[in-house]
């Protein structure tokens, strides 16, 4: 694993996405521990991405429209009804202080939100060969993808970190607050409509 890898799979993994919101928005309603949990949710689908590529369905989205298209809008519709709940402060996705959700329900809505994006495992079938010289070993996919992973954790716990430290003064400002929503159900209605509009090349 060369250090240019990780380099770029640090500047991949730090760019706001699916996950970076949710890690946020799940750390501001819950605390550092909800955006651990939230953080663990979006590994796990990365890791299960990963293992989507590795093992060539990523080829099979990449030529079936129809079944691209149907994950595709399925994951549209879960984005654009996270922007809803958390305009309204519903749900596990309120970014006011809630009951406390159970880490099955955080990891559970971390691994949906990311799931549902069928261009991930396109994105690592493009990425990961970039590193792989020809004739290389199965291990060396599994060493990298390992390390992909890894640093998604790392980032997204950073995002916690940093969430959870001016968590405290934003819960006091009611207009904060009001921002802060608008801007997570922004995020989330911003990355589902984008996601519609991609194609499968």
């Amino acid at each position: 694993m060369t250090f240019e890898y990780l380099v770029t799979a640090f500047i991949i993994c730090l760019s706001p996405g699916i996950g970076v919101v949710y890690t946020l928005s799940s750390t501001l309603g819950g605390g550092l521990k909800a955006g651990f949990w939230a953080a663990i949710g979006c590994t796990i689908a990365t890791v299960i991405h990963l293992v989507v590529a590795m093992a060539g369905l990523a080829a099979i989205l990449h030529t079936s429209a129809v079944l691209f298209q149907a994950i595709k809008f399925a994951g549209v519709a879960y984005l654009l009804w996270m922007a809803w709940a958390v305009l309204k402060g519903r749900g596990g996705l309120s970014v006011r202080p809630t009951e406390p959700k159970s880490p099955l329900q955080l990891i559970r809505s971390g691994i949906l939100l990311n799931i549902l994006n069928p261009k991930l495992p396109l994105f690592f079938v493009a990425f990961i060969p970039q590193f792989v010289p020809a004739g290389s070993p199965v291990g060396l996919l599994i060493e990298l993808g390992l390390g992909f992973t890894a640093m998604t954790f790392i980032v997204f716990i950073g995002y916690a970190v940093i969430a959870a430290t001016g968590r405290q003064y934003l819960l006091q400002s009611e207009t904060a607050m009001s921002w802060m929503r608008r801007a997570f159900a922004a995020s989330f209605a911003a990355l589902g409509l984008k996601l519609a509009t991609e194609g499968t090349r």
